[in-house]
């Protein structure tokens, strides 16, 4: 009995020692995060310039915002000046505001807001939060719950309301998120958009059954799901444990867990369709990139279990590190902007997408929560 005490013991401690080693390097995640994003701000210098595409849009829409919500994730950890002059610079240039001012209800202008948000946090003054502020306190004050008719507006709006109740201590900004929420959820195209029985999110009303994938399955597209994961993420970071709904957020942000984890790639990586890996399958970043985020973050908080979920993530951190980021700095496998599987292909490891911005951003955000794994 002695010595089989002995040698569980050993083998306990060598099955620990193999387990930590799986961890990555910190050094060689941060060498990772600052590779991407100096890249990004070497080549986008003028954080001034609008982007020239298909039109011609202002660098405060959403893609840029969710730029700026990864850098500053990555600033919380390294905290350069030069990042901290990028983002503050880029806010005051657009005089703190909203593409199309301020009684825009689209929720992609609003998304600039969490940066802006927390760009007060550090340093408070009243003209950083007044015209996001005031938008949202629009949203507050009229009856509309309809706003977010699809997913991917979750992410960028969602987080400024809940910033904004947990910055002014207001829980009317909670009520009002919740009440979007649910109408997105619940009610779009009778069923709502999620999918309880699958843990997953129909992109809009578009793909509501009877839509199907061409394998028969329902159309789950990996970025949008990809907006919603990490959205309740951000919203579980800023409210209080007494929040009235936090129990359904956490309910819905571990059932997404569950989902994500049983189609994850033998690669680390996911499909931009979910459920058909043959519907323009392969290798994908944003996805990826924003489901490490949310189960890095999941793992570091305790909502997660640690040996069913560090796996997935390793995984996917891997696949990234390794088969995404070119040695300059630049993402591959990126599918650009678009809202569904067939949307911006060919995604290789080449392309440069129409937007560089907003992968970024996912990436980092994804790289900030595996740098804290301990």
């Amino acid at each position: 009995m002695k010595k089989l005490l002995i040698l569980l013991i050993i083998v306990s401690v060598n099955m620990r020692l193999v387990y930590c080693h799986e961890l990555p390097d910190r050094k060689e995640v941060l060498n990772a995060m600052i590779l991407v994003n100096d890249y990004f701000m070497e080549k986008y210098a003028d954080y001034k310039a609008p982007s020239h595409t298909d039109a011609v849009r202002p660098s405060n829409i959403w893609t840029r915002g969710v730029y700026y919500e990864g850098l500053m994730a990555f600033y919380k950890i390294y905290p350069q000046e030069k990042y901290y002059r990028y983002m503050y610079d880029w806010a005051d240039f657009h005089n703190w505001g909203l593409r199309y001012g301020n009684t825009t209800r689209n929720a992609d202008d609003q998304c600039c807001g969490q940066t802006y948000i927390d760009l007060y946090k550090i340093a408070p003054a009243p003209e950083k939060i007044r015209n996001i502020k005031t938008c949202m306190d629009m949203l507050v004050n009229t009856p509309q719950t309809n706003d977010w008719t699809w997913i991917d507006a979750i992410q960028m709006a969602m987080p400024v309301l809940a910033k904004l109740g947990a910055l002014t201590g207001d829980r009317s900004y909670f009520d009002k998120m919740y009440q979007m929420y649910s109408f997105t959820k619940n009610s779009i195209g009778t069923i709502g958009l999620y999918n309880p029985q699958e843990g997953l999110w129909w992109r809009d009303v578009d793909f509501l059954p009877p839509y199907k994938e061409p394998n028969g399955k329902n159309c789950y597209w990996s970025r949008g799901n990809g907006w919603v994961y990490a959205a309740l993420v951000r919203v579980l970071n800023e409210i209080p444990a007494d929040e009235s709904h936090r129990a359904e957020y956490l309910s819905d942000f571990l059932s997404m867990s569950k989902a994500l984890k049983n189609c994850q790639r033998e690669d680390g990586f996911w499909n931009v369709s979910l459920h058909d890996p043959d519907h323009f399958g392969g290798k994908e970043t944003t996805g990826t990139s924003l489901f490490l985020y949310g189960m890095a973050w999941g793992i570091n908080n305790q909502l997660l279990d640690r040996e069913t979920y560090l796996p997935v993530a390793l995984k996917a951190w891997n696949a990234l590190v390794k088969d995404t980021v070119h040695p300059d700095g630049f993402l591959g496998w990126v599918q650009g902007t678009g809202k569904e599987p067939k949307d911006s292909q060919p995604v290789t490891y080449d392309k440069v997408p129409n937007f560089e911005d907003f992968a970024v951003g996912c990436f980092l955000l994804g790289a900030s929560e595996i740098y804290k794994i301990q």
